[in-house]
Parts: structure tokens; sequence; C-alpha cells
């Protein structure tokens, strides 16, 4: 996305915003005017949640230029409970572990920079929600010391 663009879209960027039609209920991310489902102009602006669901994926194995560091990477299409559809990149796991189904946290995070000396482009990256209590929140506690030492 180019600086100017990028730099006007900053609010629903920071608060991770959608747009509810007034007459149908309809969640677009990100937001709209036009309701693409019953074309309405009734729309409010909403704070989604920072969790969803990935309903697909796929494993990137040849990125562009910009993700070359990053490859092989997984991107997801991710469902939020209040029903808001988003692509993100799924971050802090082995790509072949992402699965549908599978719960994640929405995190803000780097995505990349805007050529050698551009700016920083920033939004969402899917984490997966990890279950915590017991072996699991050990297990996650002992890799974050580890990435910390590291």
């Amino acid at each position: 996305m180019p600086s100017p663009r990028y730099w006007r879209e900053i609010p629903s960027r920071y608060r991770l915003e959608a747009t509810r039609c007034g007459d149908c209920g309809r969640v677009s991310y990100p937001p709209r005017r036009i309701c693409p489902e019953c074309r309405s102009t009734d729309g409010e602006t909403i704070e989604l949640s920072h969790e969803g669901r990935v309903l697909t994926y796929t494993v990137v194995h040849v990125p562009p230029d910009d993700f070359l560091m990053e490859a092989p990477y997984a991107l997801a299409v991710v469902e939020t409970p209040e029903g808001a559809r988003m692509m993100v990149q799924v971050a802090d796991c082995d790509p072949a572990s992402v699965e549908a189904g599978m719960m994640v946290a929405l995190e803000f995070r780097l995505i990349r920079r805007e050529g050698k000396g551009g700016i920083l482009c920033y939004g969402y990256k899917a984490v997966p929600a990890y279950p915590m209590g017991g072996e699991a929140e050990a297990e996650l506690r002992s890799k974050e010391s580890e990435v910390a030492h590291a």
C-alpha cells in the first residue's frame, strides 16, 4: 500500500475497526460505506475482538520480494466472533501446523518496510491461541524464555 494511503487509513488499522450494517447486520472488514450484502448506507463503525477462527489457509513458498525472508509462511482467512473475515499472515508457528478451525489471536505487528529507507507498515497478524493452564502454559513460558535469551 503506498505511503499516503497507508497514513490516511491509520485509525481503522490501529483499532481493528469494521462496519456493521444497520439494515441487514452484516459486518464488513475493512469498513465500507455501502453494505456489500444489501447496498444500504446505514452502517455503524464497530471495534472487532482480537480473536478468531481459521476458515481456510494456504502456505506461501514463493513470496513477493518484500517477504522473501519470511518464506515459507501461512496466510489464512480468519473469521472473528462478530462475523468479519480477514486475510492475515499466521505467525509464531510452523506453517505446517496451521489448520482450518484453529483458534487464533490477532496481534498488531510490523507487516513490511516500504523500500530500503521507507516507512514501517503495521497491521494485524494471527498467532495460535494457546490454551492456558497446566503443561500448555509451562511450555509456552519456556519457549518465551528461550526466545528472550537467544
